[in-house]
């Protein structure tokens, strides 16, 4: 052993034990006299500066680990740090320079294909086609790499490679194949034969594949136990990225001031080194103060958002209709769905917004086309928060088209499935539609009942400005043009008193009572006392005696 190459040996030893900054450090004062030395230290150096965050510095140490690798002829090295620059790049959206490394690597690693580093070009391939919604290209390098990983026995190669098709086989529709790949995949990680950086990933891939598909429970599940698991490497992206996982379950089960101050705290996290999953927090932020009624706020985290990956989310086009910018949120969801391409999963989570914004700009021929698009993928997936989104989607088209008594049927069933999932917003806001298409059909008092129990879920997680529009929509359309005095004369009437009595009681002229009642009569259609008394109980202005 050289003797730069025992300089080297302490941080070897500190990245075996995990203690990236000690790494970091000492590679930073390692003297080497040898160039494949100094390849080895900026490569360990670039390593300990990704699990640190500090991605400018990983990435220059990155780039003169791979030329260095390049003028030794070590092309395997010189391939898998193009394989991770290009990783590095797409994280922090630079996509152009992250190509371009990916098709450096391919030329560097061309003609070895019995090697780990090719596993791993072969599986940021995949990726790539994934996420251009080339599946079956995906699909088949996926497997490539599972094949390849076999062959090899490196166990981190083929439990990434598990979790890659896992995924395809996801958005190809093939759930169960695809979780059963998934959990082989977890299997690798919960028996420790995986080190820390595939670990994470095959954790965060299936915390992923459970949001996409609704499942909370095995979501929250995984958070949990991959935050105790990042909580060993509190340097690294993990525990941010876990935040945003975190995040988003809170936020379904109602807690949004905790959601909101995990969701705030990844962002600060990820802010240097995954750009992708920081935007992705702020827009939770964004989504989560717009629950909370914070208008303002949530307007300038879904900015902070855009400004990171240039693009709005779908949660943003329900803020502008709370703002009652209409049009900009037609806009904004138009460019979301068609950003989303192909990932029929992506999709399906805006083709809900979709409608409700078509509903509100009263393009009901544009919701009914979202609806249709929505239940082709319930269809494929079927999966329990697929299908309560696409019920609650229904009726709101149905209510728009003015079918209040289907609405109302179909919300019942809706109510059931949101209820079972434990996702307290959903299930007010089902309330809130329910008690529209009851008041709509007549039934005014079990209108009253579902806006009363809206107001009360809302105002228990803290959506208050849900709740102060379900009080505003409780105010009823009053029948044949009542006014709210000439309701109160009907139901003083209706108690069997005279116009002198109501007089009394609503302290009005005995002139002006007997305006009222006038104008009471000609807008019913009634001609005598027990025919306005009739009129009151039938439409449910007052209760029936008991």
């Amino acid at each position: 052993m050289t003797a730069g190459a025992g300089a080297l040996a302490p941080v070897r030893d500190a990245l075996a034990r995990h203690d990236w900054q000690a790494a970091f450090d000492a590679a930073g004062t390692a003297v080497v006299d040898a160039p494949e030395e100094e390849a080895l230290r900026t490569e360990m150096e670039a390593e300990a500066a990704w699990w640190l965050g500090r991605m400018d510095e990983c990435i220059a140490a990155r780039e003169r680990a791979h030329q260095l690798f390049e003028d030794l002829g070590q092309h395997r090295r010189a391939g898998q740090c193009a394989v991770w620059l290009y990783e590095h790049h797409a994280t922090t959206l630079r996509p152009a320079i992250a190509n371009a490394w990916l098709r450096r690597a391919r030329r560097v690693l061309d003609g070895d294909p019995e090697c780990v580093e090719t596993g791993a070009l072969l599986l940021r391939e995949a990726e790539s086609a994934h996420g251009g919604g080339d599946l079956g290209r995906a699909d088949a390098l996926a497997s490539a790499a599972i094949e390849l990983a076999r062959r090899l026995r490196s166990a981190d190669l083929e439990a990434e490679a598990l979790q890659a098709k896992g995924r395809v086989l996801i958005d190809q529709g093939e759930v169960a194949e695809g979780m059963g790949h998934l959990d082989e995949a977890m299997l690798l990680a919960a028996q420790g034969q995986l080190g820390p950086y595939t670990t994470g990933k095959v954790y965060c891939s299936l915390i992923s594949a459970c949001e996409e598909l609704g499942d909370l429970d095995r979501a929250a599940e995984w958070t949990d136990a991959t935050t105790r698991w990042a909580a060993q490497h509190p340097f690294a992206i993990f525990p941010g990225i876990c935040r945003v996982h975190r995040a988003v379950v809170l936020k379904r089960r109602g807690s949004l001031a905790e959601a909101e101050q995990e969701a705030l705290r990844a962002s600060e996290e990820l802010a240097g080194s995954h750009i992708a999953n920081s935007a992705a927090a702020h827009a939770e932020v964004g989504d989560i103060r717009r629950r909370l009624g914070e208008l303002e706020l949530a307007e300038e985290a879904f900015s902070r958002a855009r400004e990171l990956c240039g693009r709005p989310c779908g949660e943003l086009a329900l803020l502008r209709l709370a703002q009652g910018r209409v049009d900009a949120a037609v806009a904004i969801i138009g460019d979301c769905v068609r950003d989303r391409g192909a990932n029929r999963l992506a999709r399906a989570r805006m083709l809900p917004i979709c409608v409700h914004v078509a509903v509100a700009a009263g393009d009901l021929d544009a919701a009914a086309e979202a609806l249709t698009d929505l239940e082709e993928v319930v269809a494929t997936y079927d999966s329990p928060m697929l299908r309560a989104t696409a019920l609650s989607t229904r009726a709101r088209l149905l209510l728009a088209r003015g079918d209040a008594v289907r609405a109302r049927e179909v919300l019942l069933e809706a109510l059931d499935r949101w209820v079972a999932l434990g996702v307290p917003y959903e299930v007010a806001t089902v309330h809130t539609l329910l008690g529209q298409a009851h008041r709509e059909a007549g039934d005014q008092a079990a209108a009253t009942a579902a806006f009363t129990e809206a107001v009360r879920l809302f105002d228990e997680i803290g959506a208050r400005l849900d709740a102060r529009r379900v009080l505003g929509d409780t105010k009823p359309e009053l029948p044949a043009g009542l006014t709210s005095r000439e309701v109160e004369v009907l139901r003083l009437i209706a108690a069997g008193m005279s116009n002198k009595e109501i007089a009394g009681a609503l302290h009005l002229s005995a002139k002006t009572v007997s305006r009222h009642l006038s104008n009471i009569f000609t807008k019913i259609g009634a001609t005598s006392r027990a025919g306005a008394t009739a009129f009151a109980f039938e439409h449910h202005l007052i209760e029936p005696r008991r």
